[in-house]
């Protein structure tokens, strides 16, 4: 938990700018752990440097617009993104046909379900811009929805463990599936609602 303890001294020293600039360069695809500096926004809140509500909208705003970041690169740069040497190793050839081949079986649901999937969230970003089969209003619903369970769970995990790391990191590992069981919770009560209130009985 090494990056955990370097990010909560730097959160420490520079507050909510610094949760924001590390939040948005993991949109990018840099290997820092989006979950971990999440949770570590979420422990200085709970050491009394930051207020927990405020640092939710701060985690919000810097995973939405380093998302967006992505998705709009590839809408507007296409192809030509993967002539730099940065994103040409983020999406390799194999890497482009397995993302498009996910959108060809699952649709739109592959950019909800790809914020829970640290290491393919950019690429997958990247490639639905590029593919231009989205537009940037259904990219962002999809993608804010997600966050919207994510980044509060991992926000106020940290919190309530800032002063108990032993629980904390025990939850920590367990966020990953536990957050899976959530979405698959939310998922479950849209089907509900959605078969009780939008499907019209044949006549």
């Amino acid at each position: 938990m090494d990056i955990l303890d370097f990010l909560i001294s730097i959160f420490t020293d520079y507050g909510y700018a610094a949760v924001f600039f590390v939040l948005l360069i993991c949109g990018f695809g840099v290997p820092i752990p989006e979950d971990i500096t999440l949770v570590a926004g979420g422990v200085i809140s709970g050491l009394g440097y930051a207020h927990v509500h405020t640092m939710v909208l701060v985690g919000m705003l810097g995973v939405l617009i380093g998302d967006s970041c992505m998705f709009l690169a590839g809408r507007y740069y296409g192809p030509r993104l993967l002539e730099h040497r940065y994103f040409a190793r983020m999406m390799t050839p194999e890497r482009y046909v397995a993302v498009q081949d996910k959108f060809e079986r699952y649709g739109n649901r592959v950019l909800f379900v790809a914020r829970f999937l640290p290491g393919l969230r950019a690429p997958i970003y990247m490639s639905a811009g590029m593919s231009r089969r989205v537009t940037y209003g259904r990219f962002l619903l999809l993608d804010g929805l997600a966050a919207l369970i994510s980044v509060p769970v991992w926000i106020y995990l940290g919190y309530y463990g800032a002063e108990n790391h032993e629980w904390m990191i025990k939850w920590l590992a367990r966020g990953q599936t536990t957050i899976f069981v959530l979405v698959g919770i939310v998922l479950l009560c849209v089907g509900v609602w959605y078969f009780r209130h939008c499907r019209k009985p044949k006549q």
